[in-house]
């Protein structure tokens, strides 16, 4: 199973000048990268819509740690789970019934960012969405593990 988490851009956008000891950490583990030693790497889930939305508001941003050169990295080295318009769009249309849609608290535009943390391998986020975090942790049939911080998060094991 692939070492992978859903970092929203609330988080993100916040990379390229990382104070806290428990964000640098963070940074270092989805930067460190082993060839010989894959399932000990990570990846990060993502799909058009995110990454549109890390450029927005990164794409200035010339630190060595901002998410638009994670971003370039992790793809270099086969580390981003992309997941295509297409897959989010058959997982809404199987699991998204009527009345789960009605229960979501998240803004419409983060109900794409749902199914690609429920699609990814071992279903951890990172995101400031008091909401968001409610309607992962909250959404039948699926154990997810999301949290404001890094440290509360299985991220690295």
């Amino acid at each position: 199973m692939r070492k992978d988490i859903f970092i929203d851009n609330n988080i993100a956008k916040n990379f390229s000048n990382p104070m806290d000891r428990q964000y640098i950490r963070l940074i270092a583990w989805l930067m460190n990268y082993n060839e010989n030693n894959s399932p000990q790497n990570a990846y990060l889930v993502v799909s058009k819509k995110l990454i549109g939305e890390y450029s927005r508001t990164a794409s200035a941003a010339l630190s060595s740690t901002s998410i638009p050169v994670l971003i370039d990295k992790l793809t270099r080295e086969g580390r981003l789970i992309n997941f295509k318009n297409a897959e989010i769009k058959e997982f809404q249309q199987q699991y998204f019934t009527k009345t789960i849609t009605r229960k979501l608290r998240s803004n419409k535009a983060d109900h794409d960012h749902i199914p690609i943390v429920l699609m990814s391998d071992r279903k951890i986020a990172l995101s400031l969405d008091d909401n968001l975090i409610y309607d992962l942790v909250h959404f039948p049939g699926f154990t997810v593990k999301a949290e404001k911080r890094p440290e509360n998060l299985p991220y690295d094991k």
